[in-house]
């Protein structure tokens, strides 16, 4: 399973997640690939994410050699719970590392990046993300890292700090949503596909 959660104000629609979908699929492992449009409750798109890696589980899979959690931004962080809690690998794309403190300057209504569509971000989502909080990685093989230091939004230093031991891909400029991502696709691939 192949599990792609978007950022903040993001969607399945993104520019990253459909260059990733594709190639994905021309690779042959469509059925692998899941991305759903994850709720503005971290809660609720952390019990959205955990429901769908449950059913793959209740067919057979097997999280710790078949499951991939791939995170951009907010999602990062999302998949760094469910890489933590799974003991699955993590492909991450500029992730937040403290959701709480980052996420609490968006309290309020909010317009989707890809979609006139308009949400409210509540201040218990705040609260919400400080208590799915997870230290640092336990097994940090298990993660890829791609970093850009030229993230407008987020400090890609505390990316590297907390990710330390991490496969890492730091980008020298790029941006918050990793513009150039096509140039990055290969690599990242072949970190999504599943292993022999």
């Amino acid at each position: 399973m192949i599990l792609y959660l978007h950022g903040f104000r993001s969607s399945p629609q993104s520019f990253k997640a459909g260059l990733l979908a594709q190639a994905v699929h021309e690779a042959g492992h469509g059925d692998a690939w899941c991305c759903p449009q994850l709720p503005p409750s971290p809660r609720r798109a952390h019990e959205l994410a955990t429901r769908l890696i449950n059913q793959r589980v209740q067919q057979g899979m097997n999280p710790q050699r078949d499951l991939v959690v791939v995170g951009s931004s907010l999602g990062g962080y999302y998949a760094t719970c469910l890489a933590e809690t799974w003991h699955c690998r993590a492909v991450l794309l500029n992730p937040v590392v403290h959701a709480a403190r980052d996420l609490a300057t968006q309290v309020g209504e909010h317009t989707m990046w890809n979609s006139p569509e308009r949400f409210e971000f509540l201040p218990e989502y705040v609260d919400e993300l400080a208590e799915m909080a997870v230290g640092r990685p336990a097994d940090p093989s298990r993660y890829y890292l791609l970093a850009a230091k030229g993230d407008e939004l987020l400090d890609w230093r505390e990316m590297v700090e907390w990710y330390e031991g991490c496969e890492l891909r730091l980008l020298e400029g790029s941006d918050h949503g990793i513009s150039d991502f096509r140039d990055w696709l290969p690599e990242v691939l072949e970190r999504v596909l599943p292993r022999p």
